[in-house]
């Protein structure tokens, strides 16, 4: 698979950090003592240092970790799984999207995260690797993340699941709460409830793999952070108590972006680093 971007370049993280937290250009530029011009320009993805380092304060994001971003000097370290798990990343419109499958070595039962925009590769994969699709887990119901779930489900015949909060209108989909347990032979799956970009966003927190696993869906990306102009702070909030207590070599399969680990974005997401 090729190289994936970062899904946010500087700019974004100022904009999502300022539209959550509901401050205005005016208001903004004057705790920042900096001019109305020149945030419209920082806003604009202008690379200006001093004037990022500024405005980092009153948005509380970390100003080391934008400045990094701003000069892009840091993409994530990529972790390996040898067996169990695979990513895949499909256009959409003009973004691409994640979707994954894992599953167990033993019993070859397998589970899916979301479908992307195609799920064409996962079907083949699935074949390929003598897989049983059992389950079918939504992070969240977004148009870009579900679009090809009557493909995947009808090809295969897996249970679909969305949080209570967010249940999805495919025919037969199931509900569950917060801190569901499912297994696949070896694997555990627990359900978090990560919500304030959507009402439902769910983290799956998967263990078995050769490393902890969080599917987080469009909660957290790598150097950012799912963004809402409603629910910011719930984001914000939910994911630092739940997603950001996990263990520190967690991996985070992120909606958008390439993978990333916590202890990563703990040195690299401006709204986690200080």
């Amino acid at each position: 698979m090729a190289r994936i971007p970062l899904e946010d370049n500087f700019n974004d993280v100022i904009n999502k950090s300022q539209l959550g937290r509901k401050i205005s250009d005016e208001e903004l530029a004057a705790k920042a003592e900096i001019s109305l011009a020149d945030l419209a320009a920082v806003k604009q993805g202008k690379p200006m240092d001093a004037v990022i380092r500024r405005l980092s304060r009153h948005l509380r994001l970390g100003p080391n970790s934008l400045e990094t971003l701003t000069h892009k000097l840091w993409y994530p370290t990529q972790p390996v799984f040898p067996r169990g798990f695979m990513m895949f990343n499909t256009p959409f419109e003009d973004m691409t999207v994640n979707s994954y499958l894992v599953w167990d070595n033993k019993t070859k039962l397998a589970a899916a995260f979301d479908t992307g925009a195609n799920c064409e590769s996962m079907l083949t994969e699935i074949q390929t690797a003598g897989l049983t699709l059992r389950y079918i887990f939504l992070t969240h119901t977004h148009a870009d993340h579900i679009a090809d779930l009557p493909k995947l489900a009808k090809s295969t015949g897996a249970e679909v699941w969305a949080s209570e909060r967010e249940p999805s209108d495919y025919p037969g989909a199931k509900t569950f709460k917060e801190n569901a347990h499912f297994h696949l032979g070896d694997l555990a799956f627990k359900t978090l409830f990560t919500w304030g970009h959507s009402p439902g966003m769910t983290t799956y927190y998967v263990t078995g793999l050769s490393w902890p696993l969080a599917v987080v869906g469009d909660a957290i990306f790598a150097s950012s952070m799912g963004g809402s102009a409603t629910h910011f702070l719930d984001q914000y909030q939910n994911n630092n108590l739940k997603i950001f207590t996990l263990p520190r070599d967690t991996v985070l399969a992120c909606g958008h972006g390439p993978l990333t680990t916590l202890a990563q974005e703990r040195e690299h997401n401006p709204f986690y680093a200080r």
